[in-house]
């Protein structure tokens, strides 16, 4: 079963704006269904990371446009929705992104500027 910490972070998504109330209701499925399919953790020895974390910020005003925070058993999901926001990066840095959840790195796994936009995005797997 979800965690209520990740429900909560879905429903906060959804009452911010984030997401529509379709993709949350999609999230929550999946949660639940790499709840009830997970076994062990892939990392032996260490602790599993438990977030996925995108963070946009405009380059002009330093202010963080983006913070978002995604339970690691939806990456799959969240990185198939956020294409659709930035269908620019869902090419080959989808699968460095993939592989790099896969091979168990941890702390900031990409850093892309966008110059056109003014926009800089970091992800983290925490």
């Amino acid at each position: 079963m979800a965690t209520t910490e990740e429900r909560m972070q879905i429903l906060k998504m959804i009452e911010e704006g984030k997401i529509s109330a379709s993709d949350g209701a999609e999230l929550l499925r999946a949660l639940e269904q790499d709840q009830r399919g997970q076994s062990a953790s892939p990392l032996k020895g260490a602790s599993a990371p438990r977030w996925f974390r995108v963070r946009v910020t405009d380059m002009v005003t330093g202010r963080t446009k983006v913070n978002i925070n995604i339970p690691m058993g939806l990456v799959n999901v969240g990185i198939k929705m956020g294409a659709r926001f930035a269908p620019e990066i869902e090419g080959v840095e989808y699968n460095e992104i993939m592989e790099a959840i896969r091979s168990g790195q941890q702390g900031k796994i990409m850093d892309i500027t966008d110059e056109e936009d003014g926009e800089r995005v970091e992800i983290f797997v925490e």
